[in-house]
């Protein structure tokens, strides 16, 4: 089975280029959002395996996104042009893909994910 990805990312051309990529390196979308709004009412009725998060989400942080992920065990990376010193000290320790990213980028950043650690009855 697949792993499902969940995309956080308000650019709708990434987004087309992920829906066609990650197939083709084996994942399955789960399902996309723009904005942290969206992301959190997606995470409401979807239980992805991993996530990729843009970090700026048409000027707000998807940092609320990463802290529901976390308290949900789900294994995510950050995408952003910015680099990493605009994550918080809490978030230091997730890997972070540089925009513009490729395919070998993206593939090993996944690869390099761990499995869900599946909390409470989830």
């Amino acid at each position: 089975m697949n792993r499902r990805v969940f995309i956080v990312e308000d650019e709708s051309l990434l987004v087309m280029v992920l829906e066609d990529m990650l197939p083709e390196l084996g994942y399955e979308v789960a399902a996309s959002a723009a904005s942290v709004s969206s992301a959190l009412h997606a995470l409401g009725s979807e239980d992805p395996d991993l996530a990729i998060l843009d970090v700026n989400l048409a000027g707000s942080r998807s940092f609320p996104v990463a802290d529901v992920l976390v308290e949900r065990g789900i294994p995510f990376l950050f995408a952003s042009g910015y680099g990493e010193s605009i994550l918080p000290e809490r978030y230091a320790h997730i890997p972070l893909v540089a925009k513009p990213y490729g395919r070998p980028e993206l593939e090993a950043a996944l690869a390099a994910l761990p499995p869900r650690a599946r909390t409470g009855t989830s």
